[in-house]
């Protein structure tokens, strides 16, 4: 189990869940979730990443709008995650999560290095923390809207992995297309097309979770993060 704790900003403070290694130390990693911030299930994805040696944080994505609002994967959560997500300033975001990057760097426990991986939402959020707030690597599950801020590409140097799934309306093929093109010839930045999954297939526990898909692409998000936060740690 984490802890609650407090992200100060310059002009407020959010709050982000964080999960331990046993050890208590580690490298830093951002959680970014999908647009139902940081549910139990983002919670138990850092709880994941933790037992893995990394200290996750689980940020509250929507305080600027209303702190600690955080649903549930049900229709009347839906609808409440979308229109939280229709107000989101995603500029103002990325600022804030430069608070949580900064925190998790200073951490005496931490190496320093910093990784940050998102899933749809949070997805198109990894991919800005990767271009705007220079973490170490960042891995992005169907991102959503990648394809609007393509013209970031160049302002990227960290390693990448980018997880698609076959049948996703919300990052349709040809946004899958557009991404993949512009990041061709980038030896660092690897792309993968689950054509089995749908659009959340990581949601383990709630439909519409893929196993196998689900099994793969978490082996290759930890082979990244392993690679480039603790081998650099050692």
């Amino acid at each position: 189990m984490g802890e609650i704790v407090s992200i100060p900003t310059a002009d407020g403070s959010y709050n982000a869940y964080t999960a331990y290694p046993l050890a208590r130390q580690g490298p830093g990693l951002l959680v970014l979730p999908e647009i139902y911030n940081s549910n139990d299930h983002i919670r138990s994805v850092a709880d994941r990443f933790a037992a893995e040696g990394f200290i996750a944080l689980a940020p509250d994505v929507f305080w600027r709008l209303q702190a600690d609002q955080y649903f549930p994967y049900t229709d009347a959560g839906q609808a409440q995650a979308r229109a939280f997500n229709g107000r989101l300033d995603v500029d103002q975001l990325i600022v804030d999560l430069g608070s949580a990057v900064q925190l998790l760097r200073a951490n005496p426990n931490s190496s320093g290095l910093v990784g940050s991986v998102g899933f749809c939402l949070g997805g198109k959020l990894s991919y800005l923390c990767a271009a705007r707030l220079g973490v170490d690597a960042a891995v992005s599950y169907y991102g959503v809207k990648i394809e609007d801020y393509l013209e970031e590409f160049d302002n990227i140097s960290c390693p990448m992995v980018l997880h698609f799934a076959g049948n996703d309306p919300r990052v349709p093929p040809l946004a899958q297309a557009k991404i993949e093109h512009k990041f061709s010839g980038r030896e660092e930045v690897e792309t993968y097309l689950y054509p089995d999954a749908e659009h959340g297939f990581n949601r383990f526990g709630y439909p519409p979770y893929h196993q196998p898909s689900a099994a793969l692409a978490w082996q290759r998000t930890l082979e990244l993060f392993q690679r480039i936060l603790c081998e650099q740690e050692m």
